[in-house]
């Protein structure tokens, strides 16, 4: 794979990572060096740590001991990274367009227009509709359509491929593969195989 290098080069590194929750310890030890253009598939049985890994990298979640840090980034440009967790964050209320708006405005309109976004999921002809129409799979492509108004070079997603169908796993592996070819970098936590060149993939297993 070639890369644009559209984003600056940057590197997600953990030294001696331990997560879990409370005292519970889930992954010990992890040193993870994910580069430019490059990725991980977080796979495993529910309750290995995958989202509690997610979340301790987007630094929502307080390691247990250990550090995460992002190489080649400089603070002062903004955030570095997007976190999508395994919930929409749809309100039904709100109009489809008028969602992607909010992100935008909330993340930075550093990408896609609202309406080239979702031209991009597929989902153009449910601008107008109020979000709690959109099927479960439709609420998911809306959510992966949050990455693309606001552009950042790390991608944190949580089962990303939830209630897609083949089409929509289609559009998930396209994003993918144009994100790590501008010389992004993502770390997905699934149960379902994503056939993305780039991607390897780290075992978690369940403790007791």
């Amino acid at each position: 794979m070639t890369l644009r290098q559209v984003f600056p080069a940057i590197s997600l590194t953990t030294r001696a990572l331990c997560v879990g929750r409370g005292e519970q310890v889930l992954a010990p030890a992890l040193a993870l060096n994910v580069r430019p253009g490059t990725g991980l598939l977080l796979r495993g049985p529910n309750g290995a740590g995958k989202s509690t890994l997610l979340l301790t990298l987007a630094g929502l979640l307080p390691p247990l001991e250990g550090a995460v840090s992002y190489e080649g980034h400089d603070p002062e440009t903004g955030p570095v990274q997007h976190y999508c967790g395994h919930r929409n964050g749809v309100r039904p209320r709100l109009g489809v367009i008028e969602t992607l708006d909010f992100w935008a405005a909330l993340n930075g309109r550093t990408g896609l227009a609202p309406a080239a976004a979702l031209a991009r999921v597929g989902l153009e002809s449910t601008a107008l509709l109020d979000a709690g129409y959109l099927s479960a799979g439709q609420q998911r492509r809306l959510a992966l359509a949050r990455l693309l108004v606001s552009r950042r070079p790390i991608w944190l997603l949580d089962e990303p491929s939830a209630a897609l169908d083949n089409q929509g796993q289609a559009v998930l592996a396209s994003l993918l593969s144009e994100h790590l070819e501008d010389g992004g970098l993502a770390i997905i936590a699934t149960h379902d195989e994503i056939a993305v060149p780039g991607l390897a993939t780290l075992m978690l297993g369940a403790r007791q």
